[in-house]
């Protein structure tokens, strides 16, 4: 099983006990998959988070964003001629490109114009 990456969107489905999420989650638990969150996935999602919901992170691996992984977004976004506000994005699929991840997300297609550039990264819709 391919390694996954969440973004903010799919780690909320996951907060918010989504069926289809939580299936997900189990399959990936069962099969012994490697699910990454970047920090800043947990920076944009974290809002004092507290009890079950704050220990959902327990399951993941937490990426810090290293100067390469910065560079590399950094890089996607000028190609790909993005504004700032895609950041975030490009951070979470250079993050899964490293790995060759799948990507679940709830922002498909933003997500997928950046698929152009990392054409290691499957994107998957949550």
């Amino acid at each position: 099983m391919a390694g996954i990456t969440l973004d903010t969107g799919a780690l909320i489905g996951l907060e918010r006990r989504e069926r289809r999420m939580t299936a997900r989650f189990a399959t990936w638990t069962e099969g012994g998959a490697i699910v990454t969150v970047p920090s800043v996935v947990v920076a944009e999602w974290w809002r004092g988070q507290r009890g079950p919901v704050a220990r959902l992170l327990d399951a993941f691996t937490v990426e810090p964003t290293t100067r390469g992984i910065a560079a590399v977004a950094g890089e996607a976004l000028a190609e790909l001629r993005l504004a700032s506000e895609h950041t975030i994005d490009a951070i979470v699929m250079a993050s899964a490109a490293i790995r060759g991840d799948v990507v679940y997300t709830s922002d498909y297609e933003d997500l997928s114009r950046l698929a152009a550039y990392f054409r290691s990264v499957r994107v998957l819709g949550v």
